[in-house]
């Protein structure tokens, strides 16, 4: 959830809290690196594939340094984004739960691609380009997640936090920075892969992060306050001059 105008008194994180949060992250993130590489390598049928290696060394890195400095900068957005809230938005549930198949998808298809030779973006510009196309994404999600205690994994109006407008950071320039970084991430993952048939799902994810942000945006212009001011002084939602 992208909040509007920063609140500056944190959240109070007693050192037992902040240890349980910390193995908690770094559970979830070698679940989810067994998870990746088990798809990639898996569906790949081998594991001597430079490309999937250099993904996953790139995820794991982009990873690593969000949590350090998240840490550091707002450990509140990863508490926030580390627990199920019952009072999300039912149609964002569904919507991520089949955003999640399209990106595991994504994995799958280039696994697949890569064992089967069904096509191939062999230059290593396309490569250059995804790792870049990632990072940067990762960056934009970064800034934004730093600067936004109420940066939720799903739509909801945190009234129990205070919830208020972020405005600052990459708030003034589009109301939606996260999901533009995840859309940039998710079409650099064929890039980095050289799986033209990976687009396929990945781009399916691209037109959900679409879906997403126009619903989170009607949702937020009608229930947290101070929303529309905020709407009418940054005026796209995704795309700076587009949309």
């Amino acid at each position: 959830m992208r909040g509007i105008e920063e609140n500056k008194e944190s959240k109070f994180l007693n050192g037992s809290s902040i240890h349980q949060l910390l193995f908690k992250s770094l559970l979830w993130i070698v679940i989810s690196l067994l998870v990746l590489a088990g798809l990639l390598f898996g569906f790949a049928g081998k594991l001597d594939w430079e490309r999937g290696w250099i993904f996953t060394l790139t995820f794991f890195v982009c990873i690593i340094i969000n949590l350090a400095i998240l840490f550091i900068t707002n450990p509140e957005v990863i508490e926030e984004r580390s627990r199920f809230h019952r009072d999300a938005k039912k149609w964002d549930m569904i919507l991520m739960s089949v955003g999640s198949v399209f990106i595991l998808g994504t994995l799958v298809v280039a696994g697949l691609d890569e064992k089967n030779k069904w096509s191939e973006l062999s230059g290593v510009g396309w490569l250059y380009l995804g790792v870049f196309l990632f990072i940067i994404g990762n960056l934009v999600i970064l800034w934004a997640m730093a600067l936004n205690k109420w940066f939720s994994k799903l739509v909801r109006i945190q009234s129990e936090r205070g919830h208020k407008v972020v405005t600052r950071g990459p708030y003034r320039y589009v109301r939606h920075p996260g999901y533009l970084g995840w859309a940039g991430m998710w079409i650099a993952i064929p890039l980095i892969l050289g799986s033209l048939w990976s687009f396929v799902p990945a781009v399916l994810s691209v037109i959900l992060i679409v879906v997403r942000t126009s619903l989170e945006d009607k949702t937020l212009h009608s229930e947290l306050p101070g929303y529309m001011e905020y709407a009418s002084k940054v005026k796209y939602r995704l795309i700076p001059k587009v949309w």
